[in-house]
């Protein structure tokens, strides 16, 4: 999550409380909370609603009190009573900020499989949302781990079929970006650079699919690029809602596409094709067919860069699905 973000948050979040807030808007958040009361029932007054687990993006931390920590306050504000987990990978938040750069993903989705399992607040189940990369490791937990059982997945920025490009960092790690994109352009398959940098695990090289497939040691997986694995499958179809947010103007995501699940057509890096009309849709390797035709498939989008929204949006497009 960058800067801009994290100031994007602060300031919405002190909006929302300013005594010289215009009747139009009080109205307007009258009305968003009247219809979050119709959707999710009288639960909300006896405590008994969905929790949510949250997933940070690359150079973020589960605490940042300007970016996931607000997000937290925020929720935790709108729906009274709900329990929010903010996914610390590590023991401390400096740990969890360098695992976002440098420990294996299919490592980070067990850490987190095995703590969702043995907190008993999230045993009848839970919501999930991540931003930016944390969205394609939370579809990993659904597919993976379906004990407790995810309910939504609201997939924020998230690159579901991956990246073909670092063209920007977030806030103070542009000097890692600098060394994470000589590692990508000097050999983003070889053995060292997937299994140590996580960047690498999700970059996904049109021009050389074979090669891909073969080596990408997290996205080519969850993405059913090799063997069909019928378990992925059935266990992502178990999800009610699959929300995908894109970001219109997003400088950080290389192609912006992938936050829809489209891709670059193989074999080339200039023109694109929608989820519909790739192998891993018409083929049905993950189900996401037979989930949009049931309606469980959801595509949001929204003006601004990376992250970037207000807490009005996030209100009206995405606390319906945290019931």
């Amino acid at each position: 999550m960058n800067r801009k973000l994290s100031q994007d948050v602060n300031v919405f979040t002190s909006s929302g409380s300013d005594s010289s807030m215009g009747s139009s808007a009080a109205l307007r958040l009258i009305s968003v909370s009247g219809c979050l009361l119709l959707l999710c029932g009288s639960s909300w007054g006896n405590n008994a609603t969905v929790p949510l687990v949250i997933w940070h993006g690359m150079g973020d931390s589960c605490c940042n009190p300007l970016s996931m920590g607000a997000i937290q306050k925020m929720v935790e504000k709108e729906v009274p009573g709900i329990y929010v987990l903010s996914l610390m990978i590590g023991k401390t938040v400096i740990q969890d900020t360098e695992n976002g750069f440098f420990m294996d993903v299919n490592e980070q989705v067990s850490f987190v499989c095995n703590q969702l399992s043995q907190d008993p607040k999230l045993k009848g189940g839970y919501n999930a949302m991540g931003f930016s990369q944390g969205s394609q490791f939370l579809r990993a937990v659904a597919q993976r781990c379906p004990d407790p059982p995810m309910k939504n997945l609201i997939s924020v920025g998230g690159q579901h079929q991956g990246v073909f490009g670092l063209p920007r960092c977030p806030g103070e790690s542009s000097h890692i970006c600098d060394w994470i994109r000589k590692m990508l352009n000097s050999g983003a398959y070889t053995d060292i650079v997937q299994k140590h940098l996580v960047q690498a695990q999700y970059w996904h090289d049109p021009l050389d699919d074979d090669l891909y497939k073969k080596h990408s040691l997290f996205l080519a997986d969850i993405n059913q690029e090799r063997v069909v694995n019928e378990t992925y499958k059935k266990n992502l179809m178990s999800l009610n809602k699959f929300v995908m947010v894109k970001f219109l103007q997003d400088t950080m995501v290389d192609p912006v596409d992938s936050e829809w699940f489209g891709f670059y057509k193989p074999g080339q890096d200039k023109e694109l094709e929608t989820l519909q009309e790739s192998a891993i849709y018409t083929e049905d390797r993950l189900g996401l067919a037979e989930m949009n035709s049931a309606g469980k498939l959801v595509f949001l989008a929204t003006n601004g860069d990376h992250l970037q929204f207000t807490q009005e949006w996030f209100n009206d497009n995405l606390l319906p699905y945290l019931c």
